[in-house]
């Protein structure tokens, strides 16, 4: 395939293994994240002077914990009123909106170049379907696989991604991992297993079969979308993020309205667009939204250890509300589990080959 061509450009950068360091870099993207106007040394220096980092941080605590729960409180009585299909629709455009803004901003300070233009060539654009289309059936299966999972345990599983993204790096795109990142994969799968073990009935493991399927399928799909959304980006450095990013959102909206007629036309057409929405689905669909920013804020002007924090506070805090809103019970296991989680996050991170 044509992105393994693909080299290194500079050996004396930190190249990333996992999808969420892709995020920080000034030329990858992933479908949930917008790429800000990039700053110098000195703005990230007083960026962090300010406070900003801590704050973002906390703001990217609160929406990872939050997506899950958002997802299950949008239920009406154990099923989503709302289309779902709608739904993912509604976050492209608020992304696409999003890129347009920052584009807007851009031109206004810096002019419009060769690199932000968002008119283009059919050989630069023909590449963006394959990943928005991953993605596509990525966020559909994230309101399914809630029929055999509870918010807590799939803001364990879905650290899954990692190691997804990880060995696919590996294999697509020769990046070679170190003994501390494979055996932070290798933690990451016992702690998966240990949280979700389940004492107080016959069935040993919480999560039935099919959600462990759904659960894997799902870190396939994000890896693979942004192992090669990365080796996209690659074949054009200097090509502006958010021009990337637009193109790439266009194709989502457009998979998604395909997915609307589809799957959920008769209801759209006799019910209406926004039928079953409340206020929590409106709040769902901007946290999706704004979560993809708060992750490039932060791998942007702080690092990758701040993103570590974050989902390790995100998996315990998820589990705490879950306690109050959907009587979850929080066992010893399930601590255990997310701890032995959280470790091998930072492991993975600390253990990136320079």
């Amino acid at each position: 395939m044509e992105y393994r061509k693909i080299k290194d450009e500079d050996d004396d950068h930190d190249v990333a293994s996992d999808l969420e360091s892709l995020k920080g870099k000034p030329h990858t993207v992933a479908s949930s994240n917008i790429a800000l106007v990039g700053a110098g040394s000195n703005e990230r220096t007083n960026w962090k002077r300010k406070g900003g980092r801590g704050v973002v941080t906390c703001a990217l605590t609160i929406l990872t914990s939050s997506q899950a729960i958002l997802i299950v409180w949008s239920k009406r009585a154990g099923k989503y009123e709302y289309s779902v299909t709608t739904a993912n629709f509604l976050v492209e455009t608020l992304k696409c909106a999003l890129s347009l803004l920052a584009l807007t901003r851009i031109w206004k300070n810096e002019g419009v170049t060769d690199d932000n233009r968002l008119s283009t060539t059919y050989d630069e654009v023909k590449v963006f379907p394959i990943p928005a289309a991953l993605y596509l059936f990525k966020n559909l299966l994230q309101y399914y696989i809630f029929a055999y999972v509870d918010a807590p345990g799939y803001q364990i599983l879905k650290n899954l991604n990692i190691i997804s993204t990880g060995v696919l790096y590996r294999i697509i795109l020769k990046k070679k991992l170190s003994e501390i990142q494979w055996a932070g994969f290798i933690l990451l799968c016992c702690g998966c297993t240990t949280a979700q073990l389940n004492s107080n009935s016959d069935r040993v493991l919480q999560t039935s079969l099919p959600g462990w399927i759904m659960a894997i399928v799902m870190a396939l799909l994000s890896g693979f979308a942004g192992v090669y959304t990365e080796a996209i980006i690659k074949k054009r450095p200097s090509r502006n993020i958010n021009v990337q990013n637009f193109w790439l959102y266009v194709f989502g909206m457009a998979f998604n309205a395909v997915a609307i007629v589809i799957q959920d036309f008769d209801a759209v057409a006799n019910k209406g667009f926004f039928h079953g929405y409340s206020f929590i689905t409106v709040l769902m669909i901007l946290n999706h939204a704004l979560s993809g920013i708060a992750v490039s804020m932060v791998m942007k002007y702080a690092d990758n250890i701040v993103k570590v924090y974050s989902t390790s506070v995100a998996m315990l805090l998820t589990a705490v509300v879950s306690v109050f809103l959907f009587n979850f019970h929080l066992s010893l296991a399930f601590f255990l589990g997310s701890t032995v989680v959280s470790v091998s996050v930072y492991l993975h991170s600390a253990g990136k080959l320079r």
